[in-house]
């Protein structure tokens, strides 16, 4: 006789690697009945500063590439350069704008979405929320619309909540991507 697969407990598909992490995470409640705002964390007057950074990296990276070929040298100092440059900007930026403590948390991050804990049952399904995220060491801050698709009680007495990004633009989600990569890597090294 063949088993037939039970329907209480479906096979668990993913389509992006998740991770455990702790980060930095904003959230906003969006009305049902009024269309997704453009900013929904009210702009920052650094946005247009922070996209010319991205647009800069991003050629420096392409120019490391051609350069390799033909000076490794060059190429390990300029790329020096640019860490030292990435990481005083992420002193900069933390000190500008530093999260408060209890803005920290464990959560699990995919680029298809993200679960964390609240104590109150303050999220349903199907509500919508702007969510900004802090991702350290780095602190990019990718942030998107998200839906909630389940929301429980926990032992403990909180509510998990996990929720799907419907909204996210590609660089968000690229970022999202690397430091799950990078996560996993760091993991690897630990071990």
């Amino acid at each position: 006789m063949a088993l037939e697969p039970s329907s209480a407990n479906p096979p668990d598909r993913r389509d992006y690697f998740r991770i455990e992490d702790r980060i930095g995470l904003e959230i906003r409640r969006l009305d049902a009945d009024t269309p997704t705002p453009n900013d929904p964390f009210n702009g920052d007057h650094l946005d247009d500063l922070r996209a010319e950074l991205r647009r800069l990296d991003q050629d420096i990276r392409l120019h490391l590439a051609s350069l390799a070929e033909r000076d490794r040298l060059m190429t390990t100092l300029i790329k020096s350069l640019n860490g030292k440059l990435d990481t005083l900007a992420r002193i900069m930026a933390f000190e500008q704008n530093p999260l408060q403590q209890d803005q920290w948390q464990q959560v699990t991050l995919s680029e298809g979405g993200i679960a964390f804990i609240t104590p109150t049952a303050s999220y349903q399904r199907g509500d919508r929320l702007a969510v900004r995220m802090t991702l350290p060491p780095e602190l990019f801050r990718p942030q998107g619309i998200a839906e909630v698709v389940d929301a429980r009680a926990d032992d403990a007495g909180n509510w998990r909540v996990h929720a799907e990004f419907t909204s996210i633009h590609d660089s968000d989600r690229q970022q999202i991507a690397r430091h799950v990569m990078r996560w996993q890597v760091r993991q690897r090294q630990k071990n």
